[in-house]
This record gives C-alpha cells, structure tokens and sequence, in this order.
C-alpha cells in the first residue's frame, strides 16, 4: 500500500525515527508501517552535530538509499528548507524520489534552517514557500508526498501559522505540518482548523516545545501522522554515554552485559543466519 493510500484509511500512522540501515531494519521488525528519516538524526549521528542546518542534500539521499536496502517501508524524509530556492527543492525531491523516499517534508524556515524546537528561527516569506511547493510538485516523478511545514507559531504567531497553512494546501501539499504547538490547546486548533481536509501531522520531541501526547490522543484530535524523529538517537545516545562510562571505570563490559546484546544475539536482531542461509543457495555447492 503507498503512503497516500494509507493515509486514507483509518488510524493514525506512527512513524518513529531512524537513521541508517540498523535503526531501519529494528524498526521494521517491531511492526511500524512507515518510518522517519530527520535531517536533525543525521546531523547527531553522522556528524556528531547539532540540527542547525548541516546536513546536506547528498549525505542525506545517500542515508535513505541504504536505508532502502533494509525496509521496503515508506519512509517520510526531511528535506529541510528544500536546500535552497525553488529550482534546489525541485532537484531536493527528484533527488530522494531515486533514493526511495515515499514523501518529501519541506519547511519554511530561512536556509540554514535550526531545528524547529529552538529558538531565534526566522521565516521566508509566504509566497516563496508556495512557489517551492509548487516547484516541487510540478518536478516529481513519482507519487512522492509533499508534507508542507510551517515554522510560524515560534515567529509571527499562531494565526500567521494556520493563515500559511492555508496558502501552502492552495500551493499543492499534500501533508501539512504546522511545527511546535506550544500546548495541548493549540495543537487542538490546528486539528480544528485543518482535520478533514488534508492530512496532519505532528510532531513530538522529548522536551521539546510541544508537550507530548500519545498517539490515541492526536488521533482523538484529529492528525493522521505523528512522528518521533530523534527519540531513538536520544535513546541510544543515553545508553551510550552510561556503557562508554562503564567500561572505562570497569575496563569490562561484564557489569554492562544485561544492557547489551552478546554476538549471537546482535546477529540474530540484523539477521545474519538468514544472510548465510540465503548465500548459500548461491555459492554453486548447494
């Protein structure tokens, strides 16, 4: 089923986080029926830097590509401010359409773009988000999902935010992301205001500006998608910091052992005896 033909049915689709072909392929297994790839997941983990921007275009189709190799799961991608004008967000979506991206996020930020969640961000004005939108779908091959997001509520303010929401839907969206609701009431006014009439989504970030909800309740809201993009890198970046402590206080990973997977069971989650098995019906011996 594409993802638009999902969105069509009824539940909300949860998308969690992920960022290279690992994540992908445990988030798969758990049962997910799409995944999400942040440009803010590959600044931590590829660069080890903060979400300011420094992600680029080809380290970011290069990401969904092998992810690609791992799920057959849609994946929504972040293109950022589409890299740039117009003519760089219709190269953006031709771009992650070959890399397998199933739908296209682009914001309304100026380029370089800050993580939605922090603060002093700034705006392009209304009608160049619109002309990238409608550049972008006027460039894509595929039945690729354009998710339109606005920035405005940290900026100009919440009616300025639902009032770009508008010209975004007229300029071809096919998702709209109105980002960092800053309580539960106006995440409820985005739903009032947008549900019935294109897919919504929204997006939660462990102490970010938005207070988390569960999936049930956004659905009760009325959004169609909710995303987790970088819980699995806070996640893992926690674990981290706790097992990299514990074995230079230790010089062993004995005292971390029930926190960790031994060799035969991280082969067994990556799925390597089914690999082997697979090898050998072609090694010309079976």
């Amino acid at each position: 089923m594409s993802l638009r033909d999902r969105l069509k049915e009824p539940g909300i689709l949860v998308a969690p986080g992920v960022y290279d072909g690992l994540t992908a392929a445990l988030a798969t297994d758990a049962g997910f029926e799409a995944l999400y790839l942040s440009g803010a997941a590959v600044a931590y983990t590829r660069l080890g830097r903060p979400d300011i921007g420094l992600s680029t275009a080809s380290e970011m189709a290069e990401t969904m590509a092998l992810i690609g190799d791992r799920t057959d799961l849609p994946v929504i991608m972040d293109a950022d401010t589409g890299f740039g004008n117009a003519l760089n967000a219709r190269r953006t979506i031709q771009t992650y359409e070959r890399a397998g991206a199933a739908a296209l996020q682009v914001e309304d930020q100026t380029y370089p773009k800050k993580c939605g969640h922090l603060s002093d961000k700034s705006l392009i004005s209304s009608d160049e988000m619109a002309g990238k939108i409608a550049a972008m779908a006027d460039a894509r091959r595929e039945d690729t999902l354009i998710i339109a997001r606005t920035d405005a509520i940290a900026v100009e303010g919440f009616e300025a935010a639902r009032a770009r929401g508008e010209i975004y839907i007229e300029a071809g969206a096919d998702v709209l992301f109105i980002e960092a609701p800053r309580s539960s009431d106006e995440l409820g006014k985005v739903a009032e205001a947008f549900r019935g009439r294109i897919p919504l989504l929204a997006n939660m970030v462990e102490g970010g500006a938005t207070p988390i909800s569960s999936a049930d309740a956004l659905e009760r809201m009325g959004f169609d998608i909710v995303i987790f993009p970088g819980g699995i890198v806070r996640a893992l970046a926690k674990t981290a910091q706790d097992y990299y402590a514990s074995l230079h206080a230790n010089g062993s990973n004995t005292p971390f052992a029930d926190r960790m997977h031994d060799f035969d069971g991280l082969n067994a989650a990556i799925g390597t005896p089914e690999m082997l098995t697979l090898g050998k019906r072609f090694d010309g011996k079976s």
